[in-house]
């Protein structure tokens, strides 16, 4: 699903596997959710969300499905909800996880498996370079 405002030229973007192109649109939705994340940078911040998650969450103007997708740790909604991986790495060192094994969350691959697929070159072209066109 094509997010609200991207002009037509972005849409080829959407169209590949497992891909979520950071647009601006994105941004304006994500952008309460990206400063909570960047919060974290405080060592302050991080005990008192470490603390109690909701109630520090609920400081921040986010919508409640990206509250829910925060204390879930659902990646791949957060940035369908204008989160930018960058930003959502904050959330992976909080929680301790390397950025590899949070990104390995977005698959359906275990870490092991995600590893050793990188370790290999990463994704096959095949079958991920477009949806409608089954390449």
């Amino acid at each position: 699903m094509l997010p609200t405002g991207v002009p037509d030229y972005l849409s080829d973007f959407e169209d590949i596997p497992g891909t979520r192109i950071f647009t601006a649109s994105r941004a304006r939705k994500g952008y309460h959710l990206n400063q909570f994340a960047m919060s974290l940078m405080k060592a302050e911040n991080r005990a008192r969300f470490k603390a109690d998650e909701r109630a520090y969450l609920d400081e921040w103007p986010m919508s409640e499905e990206q509250k829910l997708a925060l204390l879930a740790r659902d990646y791949n909604t957060l940035l369908d909800l204008g989160g930018n991986v960058y930003f959502l790495a904050k959330v992976f060192s909080t929680d301790g996880i390397s950025f590899a094994e949070a990104v390995s969350t977005m698959t359906d691959m275990t870490f092991p498996q995600y590893q050793e697929m990188m370790l290999k070159g990463g994704r096959p072209a095949a079958g991920n370079r477009s949806i409608k066109g089954g390449y």
